[in-house]
């Protein structure tokens, strides 16, 4: 039997009501969060910690302290943004699930994080196919304290904004939709390897690379392992390879891109901009990730 105050992820009562009503963005019902949903937070918080230390960037460690994340307890949103809007300007904004990917950018030029705000099973860890608080509040959020990795994410909006504009300039309607697919493909593929599975060097951590990248920095087992597995190939972020190379979600990543520092990050989604003005990216590679419907509808009707 469904529990009224529950908000683990697949059975959440208020998130399905806020569905059937069309409701994306939304508001944290925290009286709602069950015992079992907060124990689940502080085991995740407990693993997860010593890795956090031993192979994460130093500005995601600070973040964590500007914060002030409690281990023990879900986060309230308004006190994150009570402490993370003057650092960036960045707020998390709760959503009832999955935001159509124009939409997503966009927030994030307007400095606004889509949140989820369910949790994962207690029976689940260490694997969920889609984002929960814990990935987005303590895999996200801490990066965001840091000032120049925020203005990458809001170039990246702009980087949205730009490909909408192109495709608003091809006449031809089969050209078009092959365009704007090919576009967010690449832009996809650019988030995961980056701000979703991005390495740093670091020559104070193992191997003299760090992470960065939320998914990793949310995966109890893949954080230790993007770092010290032989059986993941490391190589300094290359653009034209990046949005060519597909990926699956549904296992550890054996391929990984270490960029030098978060200008060096910026610089390369200026040239992702730069690319999708000159039409570099109309056409590339086919695979994964699968681009649906709402993707490319959000993209075409853009303002």
């Amino acid at each position: 039997m469904i529990r009224t105050a529950d908000l683990t992820t697949t059975r959440a009562p208020f998130i399905e009501r806020a569905r059937e009503r069309g409701e994306l963005f939304i508001r944290q019902p925290y009286e709602q969060y069950s015992d079992e949903n907060q124990e689940t937070w502080r085991r995740l918080y407990d693993r997860i910690e010593p890795k956090w230390r031993k192979y994460a960037n130093a500005r995601f460690l600070e973040g964590l302290d500007l914060l002030a994340l409690d281990p023990k307890r879900i986060p309230h949103l308004e006190d994150i943004n009570r402490f993370l809007e003057p650092l960036s300007g960045f707020q998390a904004k709760p959503v009832s699930g999955y935001v159509p990917a124009y939409l997503f950018f966009d927030c994030l030029r307007q400095r606004e994080f889509p949140t989820t705000i369910t949790i994962r099973d207690a029976g689940h860890l260490d694997y969920l196919p889609e984002p929960d608080i814990f990935h987005d509040l303590a895999g996200h959020v801490p990066m965001h304290t840091d000032a120049r990795f925020a203005d990458v994410l809001v170039r990246f909006g702009e980087v949205a904004q730009a490909a909408a504009r192109k495709a608003r300039s091809i006449e031809d309607e089969h050209e078009r939709l092959h365009t704007v697919e090919s576009m967010v493909k690449a832009m996809a593929r650019f988030f995961w390897f980056t701000i979703e599975f991005g390495l740093m060097r670091d020559d104070r951590r193992p191997g003299g690379i760090a992470v960065y990248g939320s998914g990793l920095l949310s995966s109890n087992g893949e954080i230790e392992h993007a770092i010290e597995s032989p059986r993941v190939q490391r190589y300094p972020l290359q653009l034209e390879w990046v949005v060519n190379q597909c990926f699956e979600i549904d296992h550890y990543q054996p391929l990984l891109f270490v960029v030098d520092s978060f200008d060096h990050l910026f610089g390369e989604v200026n040239r992702l901009a730069d690319w999708i003005l000159e039409g570099r990216v109309g056409n590339v590679s086919p695979g994964e990730p699968a681009v649906d419907e709402a993707d490319l509808k959000s993209f075409l009707e853009a303002a």
